[in-house]
């Protein structure tokens, strides 16, 4: 009985886990359909949407040309930060989708080495209650490091994105700017 109860087990964690990659690849999947999306749309733009270009070239001299080249600046920069956010976008949502998977796998398997290591102590011989302890406080620990590891990275993150908004905002402020000089 306990030989066809480990394999059940065995196959109701391969199944588990087969289901649990499928899900990660069709997460993967979407993220990489919306970006392939994204990219028709933008060389679909940049071919059919295109600014009028009859300006450049009926220009009758230099400064007509540069200023006309001047207009075009200004909506290619828009499109260009638009692209670049929706992209950041797509991978930022891709990423927490499988970020979140990771950490429920992640708990579940603290919750079984706890549980294991709960086991152990209970049926630990007597006088190691001191190396139960140690290692109990080692596990809590490492715990702890992980846990304030994963803090200081999601406010990197956080502190990182708020700068690449900041950047490209000036960079709009910028092209905005110039395109009004000329």
């Amino acid at each position: 009985m306990t030989a066809t109860l480990n394999v059940e087990q065995i196959l109701a964690a391969n199944k588990a886990a087969a289901a649990e990659a499928q899900a990660l690849a069709a997460t993967a999947f979407a993220g990489f359909e919306k970006l392939v999306a994204l990219n028709v749309a933008a060389t679909k733009s940049a071919l059919f949407d295109t600014a009028d270009l009859s300006a450049v070239f009926n220009a009758k001299n230099p400064t007509d040309a540069l200023a006309a080249q001047a207009s075009l600046v200004k909506p290619l920069a828009e499109k260009s930060i638009a692209y670049g956010r929706s992209v950041y976008a797509i991978a930022s949502e891709t990423g927490a989708e499988l970020t979140a998977a990771a950490e429920g796998k992640f708990a579940e398997a603290q919750k079984t080495a706890a549980a294991a290591l709960d086991n152990l102590a209970k049926n630990a011989p007597a006088g190691t209650e001191s190396v139960v302890a140690v290692v109990k406080s080692a596990v809590a620990a490492s715990q702890n490091a992980l846990d304030t590891a994963k803090a200081s990275a999601k406010k990197a993150v956080e502190v990182a994105e708020k700068q690449a908004n900041a950047v490209t905002d000036n960079v709009l402020s910028a092209v905005k700017t110039n395109s009004r000089k000329k």
